[in-house]
């Protein structure tokens, strides 16, 4: 799969997708202190899904209504990477089928998916 990591979500985070065979761009190497709308602008123009952990993208694509190829929102309790990781391997296994198009919102026990195509 094609991702974009956001800054926030770190590059541990890219670099396990990245070992595990994933086209992953991470904003934190590449692109440092990018706005978020060109984030999301980056994502969609390269049909990569945007993985964050900074809700203002929600507000981008509800509210102001952009364009993009899927995001996953990780509203975790535990922000260390080797959480992240755990709860990202366990969406990839039971969700990658639905990331595309989509907004997903995930926690260590729950995953929301809203369909927004």
């Amino acid at each position: 799969m094609r991702f974009v990591v956001d800054e926030c979500t770190g590059p541990s985070v890219a670099r396990w997708l990245s070992g595990k065979g994933h086209d992953v761009i991470s904003i934190y190497d590449e692109y440092r202190g990018v706005k978020d709308g060109k984030i999301v602008e980056l994502a969609n123009e390269e049909k990569r899904v945007l993985i964050t952990n900074d809700k203002d993208f929600g507000e981008l694509i509800f509210r102001l209504r952009m364009n993009h190829s899927g995001i996953v929102l990780l509203r975790l309790d535990d922000e260390r990477p080797k959480n992240k990781i755990a709860v990202l391997e366990k969406l990839l296994i039971s969700h990658s089928n639905r990331l595309a198009g989509n907004f997903l919102v995930v926690t260590e026990t729950s995953i929301r998916i809203i369909e927004l195509r």
